[in-house]
């Protein structure tokens, strides 16, 4: 193979965390607790209450709150699948999508859109730290952008692991800073909350439908914070009987759970603007959406100007450094993803964290910042388009209508390039709801432009899968190795195998049988991560006939193990 030093750069787990492959068990050391405190670590980012104003002074508190826990009840319930898949079988988003609708090839696109949201995101974070600093120091913002860039590099380079610590011990700090002031104006300020339940922005204050929607529209933007959570669960321990209860606290927390704390920032964000534009200064407008500003405000209410803005400089500065540091760590897995899968060439992840910096900076020096609403809006319709057709798939086409095998298949040997389910799904949601934004179905259906994108990602996803009888999900039932690719309890086995073009060994889930045969005749085996690094098929088996009736069929292994197949098996 002459991509094998390739391949073999690629196995070293040290700096690059299982960029493109499954995690196996023997780096998954963490505990279920431990996972969960690191994923939710990353949710301290600042952009929450920048977004909880916006909507707020466009549209009043009660319209904005209402949009807040719409967006945010459909979020979770997106997402409760989908970060279930990947923390029972330790897979990224862009693995579960390969087998959840889209193919091997036809992932990638959806690899490209969350890591442009990581782009996207990153400029946002990136934009505020600079505030802080601009504010707290003068510097110009363009100097600043540049410093909250360059910050996050000795940290991220090195994967989970300083993820890991960065997360555990600031969390504590960023939650004393952060709600201790609040809390106290809540309490001895109670015309500051009056003043936030009555606040109507630039609305009559009346409870609007269209409002509400268009409020939510912009919530549904941060969906894709979900990919990035399912970047730390998916190192979850296996799920055993000691362990459960922990396992699904951190799962539905960490998961789609982190949509419950975004909402809540949100709303406090909608209050410290409130909370400037009646308390502190009536004349500052759009800006008080700005979070340096609303905790500047807070803290000056509570002491002097000089130790606020020191203290409102720190807390921005941990906020966004926790947040940065997981978005360019996102980013790189995503694009060295897709890197390597195009073009059989892995030149590390490293690589990529530097590519994805690149873009957020030009975006910063764009000032995307200032046109947060819009972006987030118009981004919202191909995110809910993408993520709620892979829930569809994994809930509808696997669990009812049994048309989409129950294991999210990611290996290059047993995919079909490209699947037209998801395609057509994503293709056709995103479509129609970009034309309803952008006004071409008429004023009145642009407010509804994400709800349409749900709408019919709902309905074309298992209306593609019964068309096409689910025979794009998988060129082969069975991929050779005898074993069973579940232990007893469900979880990815952890049985090593050689694999037999790079020398190294993989656990089974990793594994499929070569084509090539050994010296006398005997099985060997191949790694998926060497068919992706091959552009050839030496080593792929060829294609079995798909069974003549495609329905599930539930079956027990030699092992003892449970399993669930599609026909044919």
């Amino acid at each position: 193979m002459a991509r094998a030093s390739d391949a073999r750069a690629a196995a070293e787990d040290s700096l690059e965390d299982y960029a493109f492959r499954y995690v196996p068990r023997s780096f998954r050391r963490w505990s279920a607790g431990s996972i969960g405190i690191t994923a939710l670590g990353s949710i301290a980012f600042l952009a929450d209450f920048s977004i909880g104003a916006s909507i707020g002074i466009e549209h009043g508190t009660n319209n904005a709150v209402l949009g807040i826990l719409l967006a945010s009840v459909i979020i979770f319930f997106v997402g409760l699948p989908i970060a279930y898949y990947a923390a029972r079988y330790n897979l990224d988003l862009d693995l579960i999508a390969r087998g959840s609708g889209f193919g091997y090839y036809g992932s990638s696109i959806t690899t490209v859109i969350f890591a442009i949201f990581t782009c996207i995101f990153f400029a946002l974070e990136g934009a505020i730290m600079a505030q802080g600093i601009e504010v707290a120091t003068g510097l110009p913002l363009p100097v600043g952008y540049l410093i909250s860039t360059i910050v996050v590099i000795p940290i991220v380079i090195y994967g989970i692991r300083a993820l890991e610590r960065l997360q555990f011990w600031t969390t504590p700090l960023w939650l004393a800073l952060a709600l201790l002031p609040l809390l106290w104006v809540i309490v001895s300020d109670p015309e500051a909350v009056r003043a936030f339940v009555s606040f109507t922005g630039n609305s009559d204050g009346e409870i609007n439908l269209g409002a509400i929607v268009a409020s939510a529209a912009v919530c549904f933007a941060l969906t894709p914070q979900l990919a990035e959570q399912i970047d730390v669960i998916r190192a979850m321990p296996p799920r055993v009987r000691g362990n459960s209860r922990t396992w699904w606290l951190s799962l539905l927390f960490a998961g789609p759970g982190w949509v419950l704390f975004s909402g809540i920032k949100q709303i406090i964000g909608v209050f410290l603007a409130v909370y400037l534009l009646t308390r502190i200064a009536p004349d500052l407008g759009i800006r008080a959406a700005e979070p340096v500003r609303q905790i500047v405000g807070l803290y000056s209410a509570l002491m002097p100007e000089w130790l606020a803005i020191g203290l409102a400089l720190i807390l921005v500065v941990i906020a966004q450094v926790k947040i940065n540091v997981t978005n360019a760590y996102s980013g790189s897995l995503a694009w060295s993803n897709v890197y390597t899968r195009i073009t059989k060439t892995y030149p590390g992840r490293s690589v990529f964290i530097y590519f994805n910096l690149a873009i957020a900076l030009g975006l910063m020096w764009m000032d995307v910042f200032s046109l947060i609403s819009f972006v987030l809006s118009l981004y919202a319709n191909v995110v809910m388009a993408w993520l709620v057709t892979i829930a569809a798939d994994i809930v509808i086409n696997k669990h009812i209508l049994g048309l989409s095998p129950l294991f999210p298949e990611f290996r290059r040997g047993m995919l079909f390039d490209w699947n037209p389910v998801g395609l057509v799904s994503v293709g056709l949601a995103s479509g129609l709801s970009l034309a309803a934004f952008g006004g071409l179905l008429g004023a009145a259906a642009r407010p509804f432009s994400v709800l349409i994108a749900i709408g019919v990602a709902l309905v074309v996803t298992p209306a593609m899968a019964i068309v096409t009888s689910g025979r794009y999900y998988r060129r082969r039932q069975t991929d050779g190795i005898a074993s069973p690719l579940l232990d007893a309890d469900g979880n990815p086995s952890g049985e090593r195998l050689r694999c037999h073009v790079t020398g190294y060994t993989f656990e089974r889930p990793d594994m499929l049988a070569s084509a090539e045969r050994g010296p006398h005749g005997e099985t060997q085996y191949v790694s998926s991560l060497a068919l992706t690094l091959d552009g050839s098929a030496r080593y792929v088996l060829p294609p079995e006939a798909a069974p003549a009736r495609r329905k599930m069929i539930r079956r027990w292994d030699a092992s003892g193990a449970k399993r669930f197949d599609r026909g044919g098996s």
